[in-house]
């Protein structure tokens, strides 16, 4: 029987892997399905074993790919994502104070940047995570939420924008 990635009616990973069988960079694009796939958004120890019985890849290979790449996720994430530029521009053009701001409207209490890039709400609301730098230094400093790229980010303007995607609004 083929491992689903949830109960919900996702696609299997067995018919991901069948999409993209022979292609160029076919672990790389089924790693990424089968996160799209995931109600979590994140890569479970369960879907990279599969995904490396399947196509007869080492878990070891899964793993370091799963873990080079900083759009994969181990983890289960929330329902939004926000992404804070923690690169020179936008360090010093105030994208601290942000990331901070973030944390604490979504209610995250511990985060220690040094160790790791992301925390995850409690209520599972929104996922934070932190990029070296997205590129675009001289629209420092940059967010992205739910995949759409904010430039010149303020305090105000990304609390305006929190606060319309806690109402259910888009971006």
């Amino acid at each position: 029987m083929p491992a689903t990635i949830s109960k919900e009616s996702s696609p299997s990973i067995e018919s991901i892997i069948q999409q993209h069988r022979g292609s160029s960079g076919a672990l790389l694009n089924v790693l990424e399905h089968v996160q799209e796939a995931d109600p979590k958004h994140y890569l479970s120890e369960a879907s990279m074993r599969a995904i490396a019985q399947r196509m007869d890849v080492p878990l070891s290979q899964i793993y370091s790919m799963a873990t080079f790449y900083s759009f994969f996720n181990l983890k289960p994430q929330g329902k939004h994502s926000i992404v804070v530029c923690r690169g020179t521009a936008c360090h010093t053009r105030g994208s601290l104070a942000l990331l901070n701001e973030a944390l604490s409207r979504m209610g995250i209490r511990e985060f220690k940047e040094e160790e790791e890039n992301s925390a995850t709400s409690p209520d599972g609301f929104a996922s934070i995570r932190t990029v070296a730098c997205f590129g675009q230094c001289a629209l420092a400093p940059v967010v992205m939420i739910d995949g759409v790229v904010m430039s010149r980010m303020t305090i105000g303007k990304l609390v305006h924008v929190l606060e319309k995607i806690k109402k259910g609004g888009a971006v």
